[in-house]
């Protein structure tokens, strides 16, 4: 494959001395205007992944930061699938701090919109959109810090760094591993804020706020049966289809051995102190390594998602065998998606998953797939103290450690020593079921919320960059 990188520099950062002028503050009611017109630019272009095709949104970031006097980079491995990284300069006395987000969506099903995917309609207080709340929001607030930094000339002792990612749905190798891997440089930082994390409401009121530090690792495993192909009028004791079924059955009555990371613990331990009776209960119990085989057992049938930060899960998705009714198939295949937890051994997980099936006809090995590497974020990090008393300034809430089970581009900057913390707007926890979070048919976020969104996110990013 043919390699094509380019960098474009534009535009001169003049750091104003702080006796000369100090920071401002925004004008919010200003501010909003603009950030609700920023986005709707933004989520108007069908950067669809696949095909993926970013470059009007990058295009438009580009023109917007230039024109605000920021220095703008832009980074291409294949035509149209474009990156963009702009940085603003600081005393460099710490670290930079990375703001990313980004500009590719999934497909949408356009019959199956109210409002048409691509059109941002505003109705009754929301914004409706394919890339509202995965991944539009964290760009264009993104974008607004970036724009408020430099226009309010606050003196920093950290670079900010904002990077537009290309291919985060699908193909990050035109995106984030290409940058990590080519052009790390640009985005080398301390800290970095992205998505995977947000605020969940129930009935219009805040509950919790999760912060994602940490995500399991993906993989993909095949379990392979074979015997005698035969007749199917005469039953056959080595029929694969029988002992795959088998295998996929013991597999699903597994209880994996428990682990708690330090994301893990603190995340029951914050959910026991704002729950009541048998639920808080438990949450505590879980902490006990003598309950806690019940309490995941309790999980596994009403809480599924809880159950699945406690130990590697197993999810068969597809199954393939036979291609006539009067043939017993000689071979039959069933893919699992397997997640570890960040720190398993895979060797050691494949052989414990290998004793599990226990039948010498059915072989267990893993597959190829995009495994992104393993990586932690600690909680003990001025990144982390300052999201918390965001959340308190602006939630009024409980800010709860979160290990993701799905994947996100974060790992990979983990995996280089940048300390992640995936963080998000308020959404509702009603919104799913009806259909209206990511990837559905009717993608929407309040206004409201992205905008506070935005101040959140300011607060951050001020108390950890600008100089103290």
């Amino acid at each position: 494959m043919r390699y094509l990188a380019t960098a474009v520099f534009t535009g001169v950062l003049t750091l104003v001395p702080v006796a000369a002028q100090g920071p401002g503050q925004p004008d919010w009611a200003r501010i909003e205007e603009e950030t609700t017109r920023h986005f709707q630019a933004l989520l108007r272009f069908d950067t669809s992944d696949p095909p993926g095709n970013e470059k009007p949104a990058a295009d438009y970031l580009q023109q917007v930061l230039q024109q605000a006097g920021i220095p703008v980079e832009t980074f291409v491995l294949e035509p149209n699938r474009v990156n963009v990284v702009a940085r603003l300069k600081g005393t460099g006395s710490r670290r930079p701090i990375l703001i990313m987000g980004h500009t590719d969506v999934v497909n949408v099903d356009a019959s199956k919109w109210t409002h048409p995917p691509f059109s941002a309609t505003r109705d009754g207080g929301y914004v409706y959109g394919r890339g509202t709340v995965d991944d539009k929001d964290n760009v264009a607030a993104g974008l607004m810090v970036m724009l408020l930094l430099k226009r309010l000339n606050v003196p920093l002792d950290r670079d900010v760094i904002f990077l537009a990612e290309a291919g985060e749905e699908g193909t990050t190798r035109v995106g984030i591993q290409f940058m990590v891997n080519r052009h790390f440089a640009s985005i080398d930082a301390e800290y970095c804020l992205a998505e995977g994390g947000g605020v969940t409401r129930r009935g219009g009121r805040v509950e919790y706020a999760s912060v994602q530090t940490i995500e399991k690792i993906p993989r993909t495993l095949e379990l392979t049966a074979r015997g005698i192909s035969g007749h199917g009028s005469v039953p056959l004791q080595t029929n694969p289809v029988v002992h795959l079924a088998a295998a996929l059955t013991r597999i699903a009555d597994w209880q994996p051995p428990i682990t708690l990371n330090e994301t893990t613990r603190a995340y029951f331990q914050r959910l026991a102190s704002i729950s009541s009776g048998d639920e808080a209960a438990r949450y505590r119990d879980v902490l006990d390594p003598q309950k806690a085989p019940a309490v995941e057992r309790y999980f596994r049938a009403n809480d599924p998602a809880k159950a699945a930060v406690l130990h590697p899960t197993l999810s068969p998705t597809i199954i393939d065998s036979g291609y006539r009714i009067n043939v017993i198939p000689s071979e039959a295949t069933a893919t699992i998606d397997l997640r570890t937890m960040p720190d398993d051994d895979p060797a050691v997980v494949l052989e414990m998953i290998r004793a599990v099936v226990n039948d010498p006809t059915v072989t267990v090995s893993y597959a190829a797939r995009d495994v992104r590497p393993a990586g932690t974020s600690t909680l003990g990090t001025d990144a982390f103290k300052a999201i918390e008393a965001a959340v308190t300034k602006h939630y009024g809430t409980t800010t709860l450690p979160v290990m993701s089970t799905g994947a996100t581009d974060m790992a990979y900057l983990r995996a280089r020593g940048v300390q992640c913390y995936g963080i998000g707007p308020a959404t509702d926890m009603e919104d799913g079921p009806k259909g209206f979070g990511a990837h559905s048919d009717q993608e929407r976020i309040l206004e409201s919320e992205l905008h506070r969104f935005v101040r959140f996110k300011w607060d951050i990013v001020n108390e950890l960059a600008r100089v103290r």
